[in-house]
């Protein structure tokens, strides 16, 4: 039986950053994954395939309808889209292969396989029909989160697909139907509609981007729907079929909606199948959620979780200061997080960018703000690149001016965020800002 310090179940971002990081701090540390290129989701199917999408997208949207304003002129523009997914891929590879560079840098051992707790501090890892046996004091479970699912709209792998599928189409669909309006459906659809799709995005709820600021997320709207996206809001699908070469997507009151590809985008679920956590006395929370402290520690002796598995924004980088966070306090007993200076970005284009509270939960919480908003249209630079459309909002405490939320919608607002998440770190008054 082999022996660690610390065993991590998982290699997306805040998997393999906190093994990273527990092996510079000293610790001998084993990461478990069942995919032979690391990095997870994020890495692999998910952020990065995504971004280099919408990038390349975006490009063939501008040479398309965006340098005449600037005097260029172009002709005869074609999209190769199979040039477009190699170049994905080339970039997914070059990062995976990285992760897998640091791990041997840093001396951190590879399990491949599948990994379940045999009560705390015991680790099995199943691949290929074979069963080993690993012990360590301490184990962190990293496993991440997959593709929720919708009731009678289940991923056919074909016609009714979820993100995977999505990043993947071989031809532009005719029209594709997006379920969900948050942000991974907004992006994926933005994708497509730049590449000739006809997009049609149903939502449950009376708004896009749950969870953002309203009033950034209604401009977005109208920016959007000038794009051409088509929006549904408060339909509630009951179905999604295949039939050979379409599909067909039913809402409650409404027409049947005939496409050629579903996008299944209705959120994700914390991936805990299978990891034997009945054999400790960790249960789930009502979500799915595993629950932990302010350290990360499970109930389970030894037994840490972060990332989408504990609940909370599902982002790649506040995994990773989690796992960060983590290790550092097994190693000195200090551990924070300041999640209220975590930037949260949609890279549509506009692009949404925030960091801080949204004006609803400071309405919620009964705390009193100023409130100030500037238009892109009045910027002068803004002006010059030719991106006019979108808004910077401003909240600041009523009576000591300390940054509660910034939310910019502009096409380098991504670009501009972090400055607002290093002010609120800083505990930045308006004025600083």
């Amino acid at each position: 039986m082999s022996k660690h310090e610390l065993i991590v179940i998982g290699a997306g971002p805040g998997g393999y950053i906190a093994a990273i990081r527990a092996a510079q701090l000293g610790l001998d540390t084993a990461c478990i994954d069942d995919n032979e290129n690391l990095g997870g989701t994020c890495l692999r199917i998910g952020c990065i395939p995504s971004k280099a999408m919408l990038e390349s997208s975006e490009r063939f949207h501008e040479v398309q309808a965006g340098l005449e304003v600037h005097g260029v002129k172009t002709t005869a523009v074609e999209l190769d889209l199979a040039a477009m997914l190699k170049r994905k891929e080339r970039i997914v590879a070059a990062l995976t292969g990285g992760v897998k560079a640091l791990f041997k840098k840093n001396k951190i051992t590879h399990y491949r396989g599948r990994a379940r707790l045999d009560g705390p501090g015991r680790v099995i890892v199943s691949e290929s029909g074979q069963e080993t046996a690993l012990e360590a004091r301490h184990v962190l479970i990293a496993t991440g989160s997959t593709p929720a699912t919708l009731k009678g709209a289940e991923p056919d792998g074909d016609r009714i697909g979820t993100s995977t599928e999505a990043l993947s189409y071989d031809a532009p669909p005719k029209h594709l139907v997006v379920i969900g309006a948050g942000a991974i459906g907004m992006e994926l659809g933005a994708v497509w509609k730049r590449l000739g799709t006809k997009v049609t995005v149903l939502e449950y709820l009376d708004r896009i981007l749950p969870g953002l600021d309203g009033e950034v997320a209604r401009e977005a709207h109208k920016l959007y729907e000038k794009q051409g996206i088509e929006f549904r809001l408060g339909k509630r699908v009951v179905s999604a079929k295949s039939h050979k070469d379409r599909a067909v997507v039913e809402c409650e009151g409404d027409d049947p909606i005939e496409c050629e590809r579903v996008l299944v985008a209705v959120g994700r679920a914390p991936n805990t199948r299978g990891l034997g956590l009945e054999t400790t006395d960790i249960k789930l929370d009502k979500r799915g959620f595993i629950p932990v402290d302010e350290t990360y520690a499970t109930v389970a002796q030894g037994v840490y979780a972060i990332g989408d598995v504990i609940g909370g924004a599902m982002l790649a980088h506040k995994a990773e200061h989690e796992g960060i966070a983590c290790v550092e306090h097994i190693v000195t007993g200090y551990c924070h997080v300041d999640y209220d200076a975590i930037p949260n970005i949609v890279y549509t284009n506009p692009e949404l960018a925030c960091v801080g509270r949204t004006q609803e939960q400071l309405d919620e919480a009964g705390i009193e703000y100023r409130k100030g908003v500037f238009p892109f249209r009045a910027n002068a630079r803004a002006r010059t690149l030719d991106q006019v459309d979108g808004l910077v909002k401003v909240l600041t405490d009523s009576r000591t001016d300390r940054l509660l939320g910034v939310h910019i919608l502009h096409a380098r607002a991504g670009d501009m965020i972090g400055e607002a998440a290093a002010a609120i770190a800083f505990a930045a008054s308006g004025e600083d800002l």
